[in-house]
């Protein structure tokens, strides 16, 4: 059976496909009477309007791309509800793509959402990704972009972001309150901006309350990983038996620390206090619970949605777009593995 085309329903009814089309569309210069017959004749035929031919003619795919570094960590995946929720409600498809934090694969990807034709994309860099030429692309070939968490200040666009220098200084912060003098922090890789404003972060929370700043208390977690956390708690205890704090660059690198201590009888928090970053949603059933960074990833989601929505509209009717940074607000969750 051949789907009901709207030429069929304005040759029953004895309309123009315009007066039928305008009917559906709820358009105040065809009569009431008109628009109730239309409707009622579509719902009776299971009528569904083609919204490929619709979106080509308004020339607009109602499709976006979504490309984040990975799919394991837990922020990553609230990410993704809160854009798709928003997205759905906008009768917005949206191509989810994850670079595995490769710089050239993120590349790859960003061609195949290019060719795809879509409305916009919503991006949050690679860790290995320093050159953003081909993230450029996408706003010279006149796509929008809104970049979110990991991003890059080259690039001028709207970027939805926490303001990691804050959370990571109030986190260390609260370590310092809580007794710990000597606080190792386990960093990200050198690249990208999160990274390096979470260290910038400790620091500051170090010289605020007068403790001295050392290097060799900072150890770079290159593949931000459990692995990662287990070896550089080993190391930095060997190097420093006497320190009492950690601030990790996630509470996965913070997971790994806590059960390199767990398997040698090292007391959290009464001898060594350990805090993470982001709210993992195991985070609150380790053991012990894990203090951390909440990092809300479902609202990053969907105000990164709203704002490529926003532009969308705004080149639709013709009028200026100027980029915007929204920060989103943090919070500090305390529990069983750092002193009250």
């Amino acid at each position: 059976m051949h789907d009901v085309t709207l030429k069929q329903i304005a040759e029953i009814l004895n309309i123009s496909i315009t007066t039928a089309s305008k009917a559906l569309k709820d358009y105040k210069d065809v009569s009431p009477k008109t628009r109730i017959a239309v409707r009622n004749l579509a719902e009776k035929l299971n009528f569904k309007p083609n919204t490929t031919a619709l979106n080509l003619r308004n020339k607009e795919s109602k499709t976006i791309g979504l490309l984040i570094p990975e799919i394991v960590h837990h922020f990553f995946s609230n990410v993704i509800n809160g854009v798709i929720v928003e997205a759905e409600n906008h009768g917005y498809l949206v191509i989810v793509l994850i670079s595995n934090d490769s710089y050239e694969l993120e590349k790859r990807q960003v061609e195949l959402l290019l060719d795809k034709r879509v409305d916009g994309i919503l991006v949050s860099l690679a860790g290995s990704t320093i050159e953003t030429s081909h993230i450029k692309q996408i706003l010279k070939k006149e796509v929008h972009l809104v970049m979110f968490d990991k991003i890059s200040n080259d690039i001028n666009c709207s970027k939805i972001i926490i303001d990691d220098q804050k959370a990571a200084f109030q986190a260390t912060e609260k370590l310092i309150l809580s007794g710990c003098k000597k606080i190792a922090h386990f960093k990200g890789p050198d690249g990208p901006k999160t990274s390096l404003d979470r260290f910038l972060g400790y620091k500051d929370a170090l010289e605020k309350h007068h403790l001295s700043y050392h290097s060799d208390l900072v150890y770079t977690s290159k593949h931000v990983s459990l692995e990662d956390g287990w070896a550089y708690m080993e190391q930095a205890l060997e190097e420093h038996p006497d320190l009492d704090g950690i601030f990790t660059i996630t509470d996965l690198v913070a997971a790994g620390a806590l059960r390199y201590c767990q398997e040698n009888l090292i007391a959290v928090p009464d001898k060594i206090s350990i805090m993470g970053f982001s709210n993992w949603f195991v985070s609150g059933l380790m053991t012990p619970s894990l203090s951390t960074v909440d990092q809300p990833g479902f609202e990053m989601g969907k105000v990164a949605f709203l704002q490529l929505l926003k532009e969308i509209e705004l080149k639709k009717n013709q009028q200026t777009i100027e980029p915007e940074t929204i920060i989103i607000p943090t919070s500090i969750v305390i529990r069983q593995s750092t002193k009250n």
